[in-house]
């Protein structure tokens, strides 16, 4: 049977896989799986040769579960990283790599804060909630690893501004939470679109400058709030 690197998916027996195309695949005998978890040993063992990436589909998103590769190379490549990263010079390298994901991170930060204030709009008088809304839908969708649609390279900024924010107001100031939506295919994403349009017309009283007691200020009162849940979708 030919090893060649391929994509595979879990198989209907244990030590099997499918490929592409559906067929079902014993593992290669000495083949072992190598979770996800450390990229530089993964990266490596992809290198070295032949490798069975696998994933699994779940709803709309694709999860890694690892690759297939032989034990021994595993095994060998996993002691010379470890030997690779206990020196000086290693973790240097990996401080340095760390600031500059520091200051990478926060300058998108501040990038992203200032494309949710350009979304909202918000006519002068409601500049200062402008930005509270603004720094709080920024601290609550760019943080690494949050899964948010502020973290999606797919889209403008721009784009992903008006996501995370529509995504903040339904958990925040809809009442979306508690709804008890039928489990009908397409039932959530319609009542999503809806409450999103609520929160479009929401925005536009404050942006045409509308006076809005505080007492009955639905954004305020989703300020102090916590955070929403993460949300990753576009709208």
């Amino acid at each position: 049977m030919s090893t060649e690197t391929r994509e595979v998916k879990p198989g209907p027996r244990p030590g099997t896989v499918q490929d592409a195309k559906g067929a079902v695949l014993p593992v290669p005998p000495g083949w072992v799986l190598l979770a996800p978890g450390d990229p530089g040993l993964t990266r490596r063992v992809k290198l070295a040769g032949p490798v069975w990436t696998m994933s699994e589909k779940k709803g709309r998103k694709v999860f890694s579960l690892g690759l297939y590769a032989p034990s021994d190379r595993i095994e060998r490549i996993r002691a010379e990283l470890a030997a690779e990263r206990d020196t000086p010079a290693y973790a240097r390298k990996m401080e340095a790599a760390r600031a500059r994901r520091e200051v990478a991170q926060g300058a998108y930060v501040e990038d992203f804060r200032g494309a949710v204030r350009a979304f909202l709009g918000f006519a002068p008088v409601h500049a200062a909630l402008a930005e509270g809304l603004a720094a709080a839908i920024a601290a609550h969708a760019t943080p690494v690893g949050s899964g948010t649609v502020a973290r999606t390279q797919r889209i403008p900024i721009e784009r992903r501004a008006e996501a995370a924010t529509i995504a903040w107001m339904r958990h925040a100031t809809t009442g979306y939470d508690d709804m008890k939506i039928a489990r009908v295919k397409g039932k959530r994403r319609e009542v999503r679109r809806e409450l999103a349009e609520r929160s479009r017309a929401l925005l536009g009283r404050y942006r045409r400058g509308e006076a809005i007691a505080p007492e009955s200020c639905l954004l305020r009162k989703g300020l102090g709030r916590k955070s929403a849940p993460a949300d990753d979708d576009l709208l």
